[in-house]
């Protein structure tokens, strides 16, 4: 298993994590059975969205003898109200349901606090103002949680939560598909049908400055719905209107800027099994870059997807970390002092680039990779 350093927080997460979906319904025997598959492949992080009793129950159970194994992100504001999953934002309801999954996992304190699925500008301002944030604040300065973090699924609302400085953890929804969707307040507009019936071409540019804005600013980004639901795994039900597979879509959401792990909704033990296996998997497995490039609905034409198939460069540019850091630039517009240390320890840099064109001829979606290096050179001054 592959660890990776969660934004800022200096916790080191297994880049391989688990959602809770799989937990829901389940027995202690059949959920300890999963939280021991997880430790035998190395999965540390567990993200806890569900308020559901028995499911924190069992798998606090499950975590006795071995709890500080495990990364547990746990949501403020997800409450179990008349026996069913309830979202709050009154402070009474939320502190007395975080006080009370603490008890059910057994445990005095988590290592993330996220703030619940937040998708409007207007909640934000909710939650930054009507007591959730300064509730989750004095939980961190307490040490009951380590870190603040935010779900959403709006890339313009989770800008304005990472732009404000005050949570460290991201937890996004990213796939192929969703990424390619403009920011809405209603969540259920990312699987519409009908918004893929057209062509869609490139990434919504503020999904992209949403990513490169969270590596600049060391907010580590935890994944959600990266097999959008399982509909990107079946032919008749994918948006794209091809099926992608498992490991393409978890190499897909790993290779975004600022990503540290990816929920997986394992629902069953042979699928948490299949998600740790991404780990052996060989790299055309891996690769999405052939099959991105067929897809009949979608095209990345003329964007960097940072794949690695333009290497190897004769004369040892990572072009694809370049592009990255020539991108931050961009959607910064100046030079952040982050980003421009970054590119100078790179063992070589864009003004090195002879332009002999081989990694163009080998781009599936066409970047035009001399020319980026020309820009990057002029940027960087190197």
């Amino acid at each position: 298993m592959e660890y990776r350093t969660l934004g800022q927080t200096g916790l080191k997460v297994s880049e391989i994590g688990m959602g809770c979906e799989g937990f829901v319904g389940k027995s202690y025997e059949q959920v300890k059975e999963m939280v021991d598959a997880m430790e035998a492949g190395g999965v540390n992080c567990i993200d806890l969205y569900t308020p559901d009793p028995q499911v924190r129950s069992n798998l606090g159970r499950a975590l006795e003898g071995r709890r500080e194994k495990f990364v547990l992100q746990a949501h403020l504001c997800s409450v179990w109200k008349d026996g069913q999953y309830q979202r709050t934002r009154v402070l009474s309801e939320v502190q007395e349901g975080f006080q009370e999954q603490l008890r059910l996992l057994n445990t005095s304190c988590v290592e993330i606090g996220m703030i619940h699925y937040v998708d409007s500008l207007a909640d934000w301002e909710t939650v930054r103002t009507g007591g959730v944030m300064a509730y989750a604040q004095e939980l961190r300065d307490k040490g009951v949680i380590g870190c603040i973090g935010m779900s959403s699924h709006n890339p313009e609302v989770a800008l304005a939560a990472v732009n404000s400085g005050l949570i460290q953890v991201l937890m996004f929804s990213v796939n192929p598909c969703y990424d390619l969707q403009p920011a809405d307040e209603d969540v259920e507009q990312l699987w519409n049908e009908k918004n893929y019936e057209k062509p869609l071409v490139n990434m919504a540019p503020q999904r992209q400055a949403l990513y490169e804005t969270c590596q600049r600013l060391g907010v580590g980004i935890t994944v959600m719905k990266a097999f959008g639901g399982g509909d990107l795994l079946s032919e008749t039900l994918s948006p794209a209107g091809k099926a992608l597979t498992l490991y393409q879509c978890l190499h897909y959401a790993l290779t975004r800027p600022g990503v540290a792990s990816v929920m997986s909704g394992a629902r069953t033990l042979e699928e948490v099994k299949q998600s740790i296996a991404y780990e052996q998997a060989p790299e055309e497995e891996r690769d999405y870059a052939a099959a991105f490039a067929a897809l009949p609905k979608i095209s990345w034409v003329g964007h960097c997807m940072y794949c690695g198939h333009c290497a190897p460069c004769p004369v040892g540019i990572d072009v694809a970390s370049v592009t990255k850091f020539l991108n931050l630039t961009r959607a910064q517009g100046m030079v952040p002092e982050t980003v421009r240390e970054h590119y100078a320890v790179l063992p070589h840099h864009a003004g090195e680039c002879i332009a002999c064109g081989a990694c163009e001829k080998r781009c599936p979606f066409q970047v035009p990779v001399v020319e980026n290096m020309r820009q990057a050179a002029q940027v960087f001054g190197r």
